[in-house]
């Protein structure tokens, strides 16, 4: 080993660290040219066989290439990490003065909007929300509502039944029959919300499965004028000031009972859109939203109310119905499939 071989062994390591472009390479570098076994380490060992007025020569160019390894692979190294985090940052750069990417954001569903848009209208009434089971025992869907076993009633709501004898409600007013079991003081103001289930055809307005929610005030002093003025507000306040009609209707929970129409919002009453019929109200002009009355006396006195001395009103909408008018929907049933259209027509009609 001379000194000739050590410039040798520094060229050699100087023409690889010229190839190396990255961290990982000068990584190699390094192994290749200081390990245990790199060409430098060995001369080191084999400085016994130089001569010994050599040997001084040697050894002093044997540490001086070692140092100069050792701070043109740091440098290297600075320079490559450099680099290498430029290049991150050119991939990986963004304006961020441009406008930023939002995800879509959810929307409560159609029918829960509903739901809250009507209980905010009925809370400035005075009226607070109860609940009660989905599957109920006959008394209070039929019996106690002034539908005994016989009556032609029945027939108008084809029940599911379920085992024990108990069934699947078919109205909320189950809740107001529950409600006015408990004897709540004076006035008694309450909504209810949920499930109903009918056992019908499945068609455009029809599910077997659709929501309602019903509103009933009992008091002291109540009469049909109340039951008029508060429907026309909740009519005006839920759908807008549109005109509205009531009827006469039958109900076995209410006498007298009347229905409310509002004039078509599509054909604005006219029942014609062009020169065919309308769709939505079937060319009436007209659409029925709610069912109401003055509480029937006898189920004043199946709980124990004296007629002579309290009253009250009740009524009824079907909120599946309402979210299909909000949202436009041919078939209710779109209510209750996984199509985000639905959603997306709700707000934008409340944008």
């Amino acid at each position: 080993m001379s000194r000739s071989d050590v410039d040798a062994l520094l060229n050699a390591f100087r023409a690889d660290l010229n190839d190396a472009n990255d961290p990982a390479a000068i990584d190699l570098v390094r192994r290749a040219h200081t390990g245990k076994k790199s060409p430098l380490k060995l001369a080191l060992k084999g400085l016994r066989s130089v001569s010994p007025d050599e040997r001084p020569q040697v050894a002093q160019a044997i540490n001086q290439a070692q140092r100069s390894i050792e701070s043109e692979l740091a440098n290297a190294t600075q320079i490559a990490e450099a680099k290498a985090l430029q290049d991150q940052i050119d991939q990986e750069w963004v304006d961020l003065s441009l406008p930023g990417l939002a995800t879509p954001r959810g929307a409560r569903h159609p029918l829960t909007d509903i739901e809250w848009q009507s209980m905010s209208v009925l809370r400035r009434l005075g009226f607070e929300v109860v609940d009660g089971p989905e599957v109920e025992h006959p008394f209070y869907n039929f019996d106690a509502l002034n539908i005994p076993e016989h009556h032609p009633a029945r027939d108008m709501q084809d029940t599911f039944w379920v085992d024990g004898g108990w069934l699947l409600r078919s109205h909320t007013t189950t809740v107001q029959a529950r409600t006015l079991e408990a004897r709540s003081e004076l006035p008694i103001k309450i909504a209810c919300f949920g499930r109903v289930y009918r056992n019908e055809a499945v068609d455009a307005s029809h599910l077997a499965m659709f929501h309602q929610f019903e509103g009933l005030w009992i008091d002291k002093g109540l009469n049909f004028s109340h039951l008029k003025g508060a429907l026309s507000f909740i009519v005006k306040e839920i759908y807008g000031d549109r005109p509205l009609r009531f009827k006469p209707k039958f109900y076995p929970y209410t006498e007298p009972s009347i229905g409310v129409d509002i004039a078509c919002a599509r054909c604005d009453g006219t029942g014609l859109q062009g020169e065919q019929s309308c769709e939505s109200c079937h060319g009436a002009g007209w659409v029925t939203i709610l069912g109401a009355g003055m509480v029937h006396p006898k189920l004043l006195i199946e709980f124990g109310f004296a007629p002579a001395e309290v009253s009250g009103i009740a009524f009824g909408l079907g909120t599946t119905r309402m979210a299909g008018v909000a949202t436009g929907v041919s078939k209710i049933k779109s209510l209750y499939d996984t199509d985000l259209r639905v959603h997306h027509a709700l707000h934008r009609g409340n944008q």
